[in-house]
């Protein structure tokens, strides 16, 4: 056995007291980047939603479809009542895993743990899109929020996997939720497991167990893949994806709202000067990567934070200008001696850090090092954890930070650049200020009108490109392989779907 090969089989082994010695017919394991943060990783905390609502585990009150239209999931309908209150209709006949009723009250008690301290739910990203001021019932059917502000991003935020629905845990359902599939263990950072829900409304899901599988190198998990010990594999290699199709497996691209970018520290180091910044964006080849790194498979140079094509993009355009990158750096107070810029006497060097968990960082990292080597600006490069990359930029031990981000998760523009880049974000770690662009993020949730929040958000981008306050580089389609017989999946554009009751792998 290969040492790939032990890696999985290993992970696998730990699930060995609950699963089948071999995997059943209706048994679909899937290898992705990131695991779950614990033996029982509430869905409201941090991040942990998206696995659970990606398995089938848990469902939300409101949707997003293949289209990114916003549509009722556990909610029958919403209407506002006023600038700040929201009526939600739950619909008729709702269960949670363990057969008690999804009642009114109980979403109130779902919800209430996010905004409260030192639950294991609380969340302030989450609590912070909702910036609830009350929750109170209308009968059993029937959930009134009242917001603090008028917010026209509240029913998306409704989609957030974060908010989902639960009931009271219990030792057979320490996840009790309402989706086709029953949460039943998790290793962290290695394993999530799910079992079929029998008595889904919607009808007996086609599979009887889900497996989660943490490979956090992407060649590795195209390895297992290969070696028959994953049945797919989410964000599979783009170098690679047109080979292994040749070889029978199923192929899944479509288009998302994800974006590779640059966080740059506005704080302090070389990249706190916008002349920099501009510099240093002008210098990077968008399409060279896009055409090195992606292999064809549906990704284009970023003009601006959302693709387009998904409704809220500006029309912008980001050249690659090398001689104009040099031309900013001299209006910087940067001096070319030789070959090589020079900062207050001393070389201009840009710290770069980023994640190893998606195949195209690393190499993006490396190219941008090379255009920016290309102008004679000194570039290094470090490559660790997420976190670890976060604490250093926010430490003011890095300037570019290139990561990945679904931008429109819940559907709606707002949400993802208040926690990047408003002052107060969640994940502004880079601290970029800008007292103009926090006031139009502020209007953009107190307009309502679709036209006029379009304008808005167009605003915001334009004012983020002209400081450069982040540096997108571009959009990519979400390659992911599985072996044929699964039927009933489709790449989602939020990337925050996989799993329903029509999906059925047969081996």
């Amino acid at each position: 056995m290969s040492h790939f090969s032990r890696l999985i089989g290993a992970a696998l082994l730990a699930l060995s007291t609950a699963c089948p010695a071999a995997a059943q017919e209706d048994s679909l394991t899937i290898a992705v980047g990131f695991g779950p943060t614990a033996e029982v990783p509430d869905p409201r905390a941090e991040y942990n939603g998206w696995m659970s609502n990606q398995t089938g585990v848990t469902e939300t009150l409101m949707g997003i479809d293949y289209e990114l239209g916003l549509y009722p999931r556990l909610a029958e309908s919403i209407e506002q009542a006023s600038p700040t209150t929201w009526r939600v209709t739950l619909r008729d006949g709702l269960t949670f895993h363990d057969g008690s009723p999804v009642t009114s009250q109980a979403v109130i008690d779902a919800i209430t743990p996010i905004s409260t301290e030192g639950h294991p739910g609380n969340n302030v990203r989450v609590s912070k899109l909702l910036d609830l001021a009350s929750m109170t019932t209308d009968g059993n059917n029937v959930v009134v929020f009242e917001t603090n502000s008028p917010n026209a991003a509240f029913p998306w935020s409704l989609s957030e996997p974060g908010i989902a629905i639960l009931g009271e845990p219990s030792q057979e359902f320490p996840i009790n939720a309402t989706g086709p599939f029953v949460f039943k263990e998790a290793i962290p950072d290695q394993l999530y497991r799910a079992e079929v829900n029998t008595d889904y409304r919607l009808g007996e899901p086609g599979l009887d167990e889900v497996r989660v599988v943490a490979i956090g190198d992407p060649t590795t998990a195209a390895l297992a893949f290969e070696a028959g010990e994953v049945d797919m594999v989410i964000n599979y290699p783009e170098t690679d994806f047109a080979r292994i199709k040749e070889t029978g497996a199923l192929g899944f691209a479509a288009p998302t709202a994800r974006l590779y970018f640059y966080t740059v520290n506005a704080a302090n180091g070389p990249m706190a000067n916008p002349l920099i910044r501009q510099a240093v964006s002008t210098a990077i080849d968008r399409q060279g990567i896009v055409d090195a790194v992606l292999s064809g498979v549906g990704g284009v140079p970023a003009e601006t934070i959302f693709p387009d094509g998904m409704g809220w993009a500006a029309d912008l355009s980001t050249d690659y200008d090398p001689s104009k990158a040099e031309e900013l750096l001299a209006a910087a107070g940067a001096v070319k001696e030789g070959d090589r810029w020079m900062l207050e006497g001393e070389p201009l060097e840009i710290d770069i850090v980023t994640y190893a968990s998606r195949a195209a960082l690393p190499p993006t990292a490396e190219l941008t090092q090379a255009f920016l080597s290309a102008i004679g600006v000194g570039a290094n490069i470090r490559i660790g954890e997420w976190g670890a990359s976060n604490d250093l930029i926010a430490a003011g031990e890095a300037d570019m930070f290139l990561q990945a981000w679904v931008t429109t998760p819940q559907g709606d523009p707002g949400a993802v650049l208040e926690t990047l880049l408003k002052s107060d974000g969640g994940s502004n770690s880079g601290g970029y200020a800008n007292p103009a662009l926090d006031k139009l993020l502020e209007d953009g949730r107190l307009t309502f009108a679709h036209e006029d929040r379009k304008a808005i958000y167009d605003q915001v981008q334009q004012i983020i490109a002209a400081d450069t306050a982040m540096i997108p580089v571009f959009h990519v389609a979400q390659t992911n392989v599985a072996n044929p017989g699964l039927k009933g999946y489709a790449v989602h554009p939020t990337e925050t779907y996989w799993i329903t009751h029509e999906t059925t792998f047969t081996e």
